[in-house]
């Protein structure tokens, strides 16, 4: 069960993201667009938020693998890199929240819909890193991988779909939210 509550977890963190992004940005696509270009970025966000974590898990795979056979204490030190990366993460999410930082992208054209999924994503990258460095094999990747994917296409739905009235506080709660989170579960590698 923890695994599953982890997945689901992880997936609802990184989603905050783009759900605030596709909040804040929905009133600069015209009401007409809006429902053609809802499905394209849903699917465009939960592929690249989905794709860097896999990608940070492999990199975070291949550089454990290479470094453990070297080092003594690694899985220590990899405890401890884990940590860190989800509390940075965690806490810039948290410290934009709070700051009530907004992110205006442009959603027209594929070009603006994909640096909008790389921007919001990055820390999706970040989180793989520090599973790989925690030793996570594929088959606890693999639920999380799917949970990430859902959970952001559904926020990006909910975020263009609610559009500018709900706006910028919910927006920045789920920041804040979503960085708690993943500062908790940072703390959870360590224990």
């Amino acid at each position: 069960m923890t695994g599953l509550l982890d997945a689901i977890l992880i997936g609802l963190s990184l989603c905050a993201d783009c759900f605030a992004v596709s909040l804040c940005s929905s009133f600069l696509v015209p009401k007409e667009e809006l429902r053609r270009k809802v499905t394209v970025v849903a699917f465009i966000f939960a592929v690249v938020q989905t794709g860097l974590l896999l990608a940070g898990w492999l990199l975070g795979t291949f550089a454990t693998d290479l470094i453990s056979a070297h080092v003594a204490h690694f899985e220590t030190a990899a405890h401890i890199i884990g940590f860190l990366l989800l509390l940075y993460v965690g806490g810039a999410m948290f410290l934009e929240g709070v700051r009530g930082k907004s992110e205006h992208l442009n959603l027209d054209g594929f070009k603006g819909i994909l640096l909008g999924g790389v921007a919001t994503s990055i820390d999706a990258a970040a989180v793989g890193l520090s599973m790989a460095m925690d030793t996570a094999p594929w088959a606890s990747i693999a639920p999380i991988s799917v949970s990430v994917f859902v959970f952001t296409a559904l926020s990006v739905v909910a975020g263009m779909c609610s559009g500018s009235f709900v706006g910028r506080k919910l927006g920045y709660s789920a920041r804040i939210i979503g960085g708690l989170v993943l500062i908790g579960l940072g703390i959870n590698i360590l224990l």
